[in-house]
């Protein structure tokens, strides 16, 4: 049985990737069986494995927006106005090697291009291609100090908590072959509502994983003292933070 098939058992009470709270995210019995996913996922998902690639033909004629609204702030369009010329992306924690990549800088790397299936909690599936630089590589060149095990992801997108939306891997999600920090979408460079300049991209989970507008990434040694402890803004919520397909 698929990870999404279970979600899908309470994708009715819970809202996904929508822009809205649902009173019984913070319940008792939905935060259980939320929950109980994440040893599931651990005995039947392997992290690992590959997600199926596609080709050209399979692409998708539309792909949804699955996010909260796209930025509104001073800087993000400031951004968008100079071509995102001006944006940086900080890469620091427990590194040796702390550092801060423009876009250009980003797009001198060796970059990866794949096509596979983006699928959100919602019940809905799209396929798309995507080119970017594996993650793995952007972390060979920080270097990881011994105390990391986990890559944070900042964003600039405003959840309805009034606060930004952040993201979570540990550093095997982190190295997977098929995680990208994602540049281009079907052949174009993102445009703003599909996470420019750089969205992560993790087909091996489900959608929320897969965060856009990242300005930041930092990699430390616990979770316990980001957001509500739990590893991501929908996690905080009640989602469960592994997320396998």
């Amino acid at each position: 049985m698929k990870r999404r098939l279970f979600l899908a058992s309470t994708a009715l009470t819970l809202t996904g990737c929508a822009h809205e709270s649902n009173a019984l995210n913070q319940t008792g019995w939905v935060r259980k069986i939320v929950d109980s996913a994440e040893s599931f996922d651990a005995a039947v998902i392997d992290d690992r494995g590959n997600a199926k690639l596609y080709l050209p033909r399979d692409i998708s004629a539309t792909f949804p927006i699955d996010s909260f609204p796209t930025p509104a702030s001073g800087a993000y369009r400031m951004y968008v106005r100079d071509d995102f010329a001006s944006y940086r992306l900080h890469a620091g924690g427990a590194v040796e090697s702390p550092r801060e990549f423009s876009l250009r800088d980003l797009r001198s790397l060796r970059s990866r291009s794949q096509i596979t299936r983006h699928d959100c909690v919602e019940g809905w599936s799209a396929i798309g291609m995507w080119r970017g630089v594996l993650l793995g590589d952007l972390l060979t060149l920080i270097v990881p100090s011994s105390k990391a095990r986990f890559v944070v992801f900042r964003c600039m997108d405003m959840t309805f908590n009034h606060t930004l939306y952040y993201e979570s891997l540990d550093l095997r999600q982190a190295r997977h072959p098929q995680t990208l920090l994602a540049l281009d979408f079907n052949g174009k460079p993102l445009r703003p509502e599909h996470g420019a300049p750089v969205r992560l991209r993790v087909p091996t989970q489900l959608g929320y994983k897969s965060a856009k507008w990242i300005y930041r990434i930092e990699l430390v040694p616990s979770l316990a003292n980001i957001g509500s402890g739990k590893g991501g803004f929908w996690e905080d919520q009640g989602y469960e933070w592994f997320a396998g397909i």
